[in-house]
């Protein structure tokens, strides 16, 4: 399940974790000054170890704890100026997350990597051919040239043009950015540096 938090352009989905982080809590991980965040669940959904991938970097669970309350200290470690400030996070127990960033985003490198060999072109159509074949019908090159023609068009809007639910279409092209060949916008899509090269190399 994909959750969102935020309004508008301060949007930003989490698969799975239960972490959400707003613009301000990205900017603050990614200059260091936001190392916790505070959830209400039933029960950990994250432990020490798990990562993820987000507009800051890759974001690394150092702990989990359950706390009585939000301390102000603790308050300004998750970006805000007092524990008052602080937004209503719903109910359950309250837990303290630990967070730092362990390194960049692996795909931010591999879309910017468009000097293509032989074998990149090779791995790259095995992927998009897999994809193609466990669906109704094939859909990777169609995306990809749909992309490229209507770039910072509403995932919405390119949904429509291709039949598809706004939420399936979004799943497929999650699955192309993961091999680097898109990358996501304030609203839409582009191809990346990688998914262009790809692209001209032939047709997919």
């Amino acid at each position: 399940m994909w959750v969102i938090f935020g309004h508008g352009r301060n949007r930003f989905c989490v698969r799975d974790w239960g972490m959400l982080f707003d613009r301000a809590a990205i900017e603050g991980l990614a200059a260091g000054r936001v190392t916790v965040a505070f959830r209400r669940w039933d029960a950990p959904r994250v432990r020490p170890g798990s990562r993820m991938r987000t507009a800051a970097g890759v974001v690394e669970v150092t702990s989990v704890d359950e706390v009585a309350a939000v301390t102000d200290e603790d308050a300004r470690a998750a970006g805000y100026a007092s524990a008052a400030e602080m937004p209503d996070r719903g109910t359950g127990r309250l837990f303290r997350i630990g967070l730092r960033v362990a390194g960049p985003d692996p795909r931010v490198a591999l879309r910017e990597a468009a000097d293509l060999t032989d074998g990149d072109r090779a791995a790259i159509g095995a992927a998009l051919w897999r994809m193609d074949r466990v669906a109704d019908a094939p859909w990777t090159g169609a995306f990809l040239r749909l992309i490229a023609e209507n770039e910072a068009v509403r995932a919405v809007d390119l949904a429509a043009r291709v039949g598809l639910p706004r939420d399936v279409f979004k799943r497929r092209v999650r699955r192309l950015k993961e091999l680097g060949l898109t990358e996501s916008l304030e609203v839409g899509y582009r191809l990346s540096p990688r998914g262009r090269a790809f692209l001209e190399g032939g047709d997919p």
